[in-house]
Formats: C-alpha cells, structure tokens, sequence
C-alpha cells in the first residue's frame, strides 16, 4: 500500500509514556510516565467517555520493540511521519528517551520520517494531578534561553537529528517548527536578536553539509507579540513577527490554541476551514493544514474542567482529514503536509493510537482518506 500522491501525513508525538527519563518521577512517581494519569483516570461527569485504555497496554515508547510495532501501524495506515515534541529544560534535554532510545533505535525507522517541534514553553503544575489544580505562579522550568544557550541547542539538534536519514525535509532542508515564538523571543531579547539568532542557525546548517534549514512556525491565532521580548514593548502582529523572523511555513498544533473546542466536531470544523482559509490569504508563505482529533484534558486533573470536544467519532474525523486532503490538493505549489494532533497525546484526548472506545477507528479514518492498496 502507498499514500495517495504521496500526501505526508504528520502526527505529534508526546515523548511522555515511559519511565526511563529519571526527572519524570516529579510528576508521575509510578515511574511509569504519564500513562500514570492515564490509568488513573476517572468519569468526571455522566456523559464523560472515559476512563480509556490502550489496547496495546501501557508500554514503554523509549522501547525500540515498541516502536518498530507502532512505526508499522502508523506506515499501514498512512501516517508517514512523526513529529517529536522536543524539550530543553535547566540546561539540558528533556524525554529524548522515546526519540533517543525507542524510534532512533528502531530497524525500521526508514518507513516513518521524522521532525522536531521544540516545545519551548515554560513549565507548570500541568503535568502532575497532585498539584494541577494550582496554577497561579506556579514555575518548575522556564522553556525562554537566552543565545549561547540557543546554539548550544542548535548545534544539538543539527548533530545529533538533522543528519540522520529518516529525518524529514522540504527541498532537502531540515525543517524545525518552534512551538512558543513569545518564549523563544523574550530569551533571546526581541525580536532583532530572534532574527539575528536565526540567520546564525541557518548559516550553522550549511557549514555542518546541510542545504539550509526550514523554519515552521506553530500559530496560535491572532496572536500579538512584543518587538523587545517582553511586555509593555510595542507590539506586532503574528504576520508582522512571520515576515521580520523569516519564516518558512506555519501550521497548528491543536484546535484548543485558535478556536471554541467545546461543542460539537462539526461546528468546530466549520471555524477550522474558515481560518485555513484565512491565513491562506494573509500570509506569503506555505500554511500545512492541521488536524486535531480531540481535546479533553480532565485526565489530567482530580476534578472536572471546561473544555471539552464532542461527537469526535472516527467518522467525523475522517471528513476532517478529507477537508485537509482537498486543502493540499488545492495548493499543488507546496508539499503535501498534513500535521495531526496526535499520535499519542491521551491526557489531552487527541490521538491516533487504537483504544477500548473506537478500537482502530481514527487510525483507520487516516487510511480510508490518505491510502489505496
């Protein structure tokens, strides 16, 4: 089997469920990652659909056994590349383990590319349901670096990821998406020392053999930001920061971060379609459009919260990714590049990976629009 006109469909993948990296234990001490939440989860209110299980159990995704499994499920069902949230925290990587340990380490690593998204927000009491009821001031890590961090960062991910076969290009140039464009500028200084911080970036690409690198950008909708990094500056809009900083393409990582998620899948892919449309016409570069499966992240928290998306069947799923695959279809100018949320993100209810409520229903919505035999 092959994807229809080689359409490349890119789901997130959160390195979170294994038990390997020793700092996870702050926030999950069963040493088991946040399959922790996962198993622990609970019905918060009469309609609520869950708790969940994975029908492949709760296995450790830094395990290249594991992966080569889930690299053929993803390859058979049309999901040909995997986009790792990547982590940098008190100096040092953060959840390398799944990438690392498991995918780089899988034999069949060539039928699944891959890329990185720096997840470079800051981190609170998210992640640990003790504790995630009190936001307010709460800091364990700030994601912002300032610049001789950020090429000690660079030179890291050209190194150790850029170069490797598998790892997913357009025009043969590595592509890094960065998550948190606020944080990353309020490092560095603004938004001159951003742009200069990525000139150098690019430059250090081609001296280490690479043809460049490819910026992508995740947006958040309309979304300001501050030309000195911090508040009270004057401030830009996202097409204005796009254009100064050099961007290559855009694209999303979750419906939560643009639209009202808490009504019907529907009504949400109606808002969903009209914003494609809408950066399509304000923007020079290339938008990918973006797929989310779900959002509900009460797993993640001991009592209910707000939020959630409903009548997300694999069904209405499908004629999402269809309004995705006609999206690319119209712009033959650019790669085909569809990215989901995702592969694995359980807590926050968007995945792809089968379960005891829809079996292989998403992943089969994936195959149905983005594969013939």
């Amino acid at each position: 089997m092959k994807n229809m006109n080689n359409y490349d469909v890119a789901a997130y993948v959160w390195p979170a469920y294994t038990g390997d990296e020793p700092r996870t234990r702050m926030f999950w001490p069963e040493g088991m990652g946040e399959w922790q939440s996962v198993k622990n989860a609970v019905k918060k209110f009469p309609e609520h659909n869950w708790p969940r299980k994975p029908l492949w159990g709760y296995c450790n995704e830094a395990d290249p056994y594991v992966m080569e499994m889930q690299i053929n499920a993803a390859a058979d069902h049309g999901v040909n590349v995997f986009i790792y949230d990547w982590y940098w925290y008190d100096k040092r990587p953060f959840l390398e383990n799944c990438l690392n340990d498991g995918y780089l380490k899988a034999r069949n690593n060539d039928k699944v590319k891959f890329y990185l998204m720096w997840a470079n927000h800051s981190v609170n009491n998210t992640w640990d349901i003790r504790l995630s009821h009190d936001m307010e001031g709460a800091m364990i890590w700030d994601g912002a670096v300032d610049r001789k961090e950020f090429e000690i960062i660079a030179d890291r991910v050209i190194n150790q990821y850029f170069k490797h076969p598998s790892y997913y290009t357009i025009d043969g140039k590595p592509i890094f998406n960065i998550y948190d464009l606020a944080n990353l500028m309020r490092g560095l200084g603004g938004a001159e020392e951003t742009k200069d911080a990525f000139t150098w970036f690019r430059a250090k690409c081609v001296e280490e053999g690479l043809p460049g690198l490819h910026l992508q950008l995740t947006l958040w909708g309309e979304q300001n930001f501050n030309l000195s990094g911090v508040d009270g500056g004057e401030k830009v809009t996202a097409k204005e920061i796009v254009k100064l900083l050099g961007f290559d393409s855009l694209t999303h990582y979750q419906y939560v971060h643009f639209v009202n998620v808490d009504r019907d899948y529907n009504e949400i892919m109606v808002d969903v379609v009209q914003e494609w449309s809408r950066i399509d016409a304000a923007y020079d570069i290339p938008y990918y459009p973006h797929i989310s499966v779900g959002w509900d992240n009460n797993p993640r928290f001991k009592e209910r919260v707000p939020l959630v998306v409903q009548n997300n069947t694999p069904d209405n799923v499908q004629r999402a990714f269809e309004q995705a695959k006609q999206y690319a279809d119209t712009h033959p100018e650019q790669p085909p590049l569809i990215t989901v949320n995702s592969w694995n993100e359980w807590t926050e209810t968007s995945y792809l990976l089968p379960d005891d409520l829809y079996g292989y229903g998403y992943l089969e919505a994936i195959k149905k629009t983005f594969v013939k035999s």
